[in-house]
């Protein structure tokens, strides 16, 4: 199992059970090294003293606050863990909110949250309590030299956190908005339809990093000795009449004639209704 980023106890009105988190996502990336071009030898980046123009060891670094121009107070760890609050070792849950009315807009980072010894009862309790609730829990914890607001929600086999983005760090833009009223009823129900020919279940395991891929090919080839291969670059038409693009986009699809007929001369409610028999009939049976 993962090594834990936060451990301590989770309490729950007057219940108290010992929890730990840790991380259940992780961007993978290819990353590269700073070379020398002349001899491909490898950058060094070295740490230096203004004051007594040196280079310095870490060993002889410490952290200072900027309080003036050019004046510092040091702070050292201990420093730091006098004043850490209470929420650095207990995760204190605040309020339940409904599940339906969290904007998923405002989560961060995800964890898994783990019972530890002794507290595999409770545990189980509030996971099942939110699960068969649709409550989430919001609780607050310091982790990382900052305090945050966690959201402790129930997944498949057990709770789940995020760090809750505050208020103050969504970007309020004011010019994003939609403009609805610039739609055509005869547009939608085509719109419909092109999401109902897409429909599938939620398997995020056949998504893949193609940009990832790539680069992993083209360094396999350069290493090779190969000749790198540019990816075809994609041409993007813009949309003129948009009533014409969906129905070519709904033709690709290879939907029977038929529907493609009734949808382009049906009203709204009967393109919709004649579109998808099928689709209903198989969620009805």
């Amino acid at each position: 199992m993962a090594s834990s980023v936060w451990k301590g106890h989770l309490t729950f009105g007057l219940v108290s059970f010992p929890v730990r988190l840790f991380s259940a996502a992780r961007s993978e990336t290819i990353s590269f090294n700073l070379l020398h071009k002349d001899d491909h030898s490898r950058i060094r980046q070295v740490i230096y003293c203004q004051t007594e123009d040196k280079p310095v060891p870490r060993s002889e670094l410490v952290k200072g606050y900027e309080f003036e121009k050019d004046r510092y107070v040091e702070i050292d760890d201990e420093d730091i863990k006098k004043v850490a609050p209470k929420t650095a070792k207990v995760m204190e849950i605040l309020e339940f909110v409904k599940a339906d009315d969290v904007d998923p807009i405002y989560l961060e980072s995800s964890y898994y949250v783990a019972p530890d010894e002794g507290g595999e009862k409770p545990y189980a309790l509030l996971f099942q309590a939110l699960r068969e609730s649709k409550y989430y829990a919001l609780a607050k914890v310091a982790m990382h030299n900052r305090e945050h607001i966690i959201i402790l929600r129930p997944g498949a086999k057990g709770i789940l956190s995020h760090t809750m983005f505050y208020q103050d760090e969504i970007r309020q833009v004011d010019e994003f908005r939609t403009d609805t009223s610039l739609v055509k009823d005869k547009e939608l129900a085509m719109a419909k339809m092109l999401i109902s020919s897409l429909e599938s279940e939620f398997e995020p395991q056949k998504y893949q990093d193609t940009y990832r891929a790539n680069l992993q090919q083209m360094i396999e080839a350069k290493v090779a000795g190969e000749k790198v291969v540019a990816t075809p670059e994609a041409h993007v038409a813009p949309v003129i009449d948009i009533m014409e693009a969906l129905k070519k986009s709904l033709a690709e699809k290879r939907k029977p004639a038929s529907v493609a007929t009734a949808v382009a001369g049906a009203a709204p409610e009967e393109t919709v209704e004649e579109a998808t028999p099928k689709k209903r009939a198989r969620k009805t049976s």
